[in-house]
């Protein structure tokens, strides 16, 4: 993949997370994770906004792995948990693999590279806030819960984003 497209695929990525944590924060019904779904979509609209401003013009297209295991995520569970459970356990994780498939297959300039450090460190402090907040709240022992969220992981092993969203592949 040339690392125009590289960037491309990856501002899709972060695109489609704030389109749906910003989309999904204002109808959750827990407020601390109102309050971290809507920072989370701010984290990653600002990033979103840094790849926008490396590519210049970029397709509009979300990624539809990504969004369909997030529009999964908020459809099972109105009070937020599974789509914080989302990002720090299904799809952070393989968009932080993309990120780093990127940066050791493709050769960018250091602009590039600084934008792909820059969405690292977002996404992980993104993750590690999830942590905080969900220390707080009451364990989910409900079975149709566990079954839900352990389904997000399933579906994108079956299209084919076991480890990553793609850039390896």
């Amino acid at each position: 993949m040339a690392a125009r497209d590289t960037m491309a695929h990856l501002y899709s990525c972060f695109d489609t997370m704030y389109a749906a944590y910003g989309e999904a924060a204002p109808t959750l019904t827990n407020d601390a994770y109102v309050i971290r779904a809507y920072e989370a979509g701010r984290a990653f609209g600002g990033v979103a906004l840094t790849f926008r401003d490396y590519l210049d013009e970029v397709p509009g297209e979300p990624l539809a792995p990504l969004e369909e295991a997030l529009r999964l995520a908020r459809a099972n569970d109105d009070t937020g948990a599974m789509m914080l459970y989302a990002l720090a356990m299904v799809v952070g994780p393989r968009v932080l693999v993309s990120l780093r498939d990127a940066r050791d297959g493709v050769e960018f300039d250091d602009a590039a590279r600084a934008v792909l450090t820059g969405a690292s460190m977002v996404l992980v402090q993104e993750i590690l806030k999830v942590g905080e907040v969900s220390k707080d709240q009451a364990p989910i022992e409900d079975p149709r819960w566990q079954e839900g969220a352990q389904a997000l992981g399933r579906g994108l092993d079956d299209s084919g984003n076991a480890e990553s969203f793609g850039i390896s592949r």
